[in-house]
């Protein structure tokens, strides 16, 4: 089997790291990124590297074009990694705000994984690895958009798992929980774009979140149990080299738990202990 991989959203955190370590594993890997300055960046450390929107149609089917012109028509994985976070409490989420965090997180990947399986399929093999999150597990306030959009892929990829058995395709979900990376920058510059926290019946709790996620705080993190995005990489490859990937892999300690947690505890028990977390957070 050839060892070729397209990734998206290599530009930073866990994306960039993955295509990194790939590559030094033997991988010819094809990075990709929403921006252009990303993409020449990546050229220049040494990547076939092409820009990849998930946001449109056409650049998905350039980017997938441009990958089997280089592999002969043949892929061996698909690493669906391009994401971000949209906070805001849900009654503040407009429907165009909504839309577009689905876009991203969902949409996108569910078409570019559509046009990948009919290559796999004619070949007779394949690896197709969605980077989840420990809230597509249990949800927690002020993520709504984010929870949902997690929620649905992890719906999704369980049916696609199940109608592809057989097939020699494998279908995994990664479940990180807090990775380095600069996504709560990016969550931080769509709360500010898109939440009118003026107006809201939630504006004390934004003050505190504004307050919470300032420059400093976003760059430093204030999670004990973060880990590095080389702890996702393992997983990642285990998944690809693995003759029975499993079905999901859980990164950190709060997926680990919070996997558990929502096992045995009734629903108003789990409840109460993600509302303390939230409530924790936004003092």
């Amino acid at each position: 089997m050839n060892k070729d991989i397209l990734i998206t959203g290599c530009s930073t955190g866990i994306g960039y790291e993955t295509a990194h370590l790939l590559r030094l594993g033997g991988y010819r890997v094809f990075a990709t990124a929403r921006k252009p300055d990303d993409v020449e960046r990546l050229k220049k450390e040494g990547f076939e590297a092409h820009i990849l929107d998930l946001d449109r149609t056409d650049s998905i089917t350039q980017a997938l074009d441009w990958v089997l012109e280089q592999t002969n028509g043949k892929l061996y994985a698909l690493f669906n990694n391009g994401a971000y976070g949209q906070p805001g409490a849900v009654e503040d989420l407009t429907r165009d705000v909504l839309r577009q965090q689905l876009e991203t997180n969902l949409l996108g990947w569910h078409e570019l994984t559509c046009k990948v399986l009919p290559i796999m399929r004619k070949q007779g093999y394949g690896r197709i690895i969605q980077n989840s999150s420990v809230l597509g597990l249990i949800t927690l306030k002020y993520r709504g958009a984010y929870n949902c959009s997690k929620f649905a892929l992890e719906g999704l990829t369980d049916t696609l798992r199940q109608e592809l058995h057989g097939s020699n395709i494998f279908v995994s979900l990664v479940e990180p929980g807090p990775i380095t990376s600069q996504f709560r920058v990016n969550a931080y510059n769509a709360f500010k774009k898109n939440i009118d926290t003026e107006n809201s019946a939630h504006k004390e709790v934004y003050a505190a979140v504004n307050k919470r996620l300032s420059k400093q705080d976003v760059e430093r993190g204030n999670d004990p149990f973060t880990l590095e995005p080389e702890a996702v990489v393992k997983r990642v490859i285990h998944a690809l080299e693995s003759k029975r990937p499993k079905e999901r892999y859980y990164v950190t300690f709060p997926t680990y738990l919070f996997a558990y947690l929502r096992r045995f505890l009734s629903v108003r028990w789990l409840d109460r202990i993600l509302r303390r977390i939230s409530d924790d957070e936004n003092k």
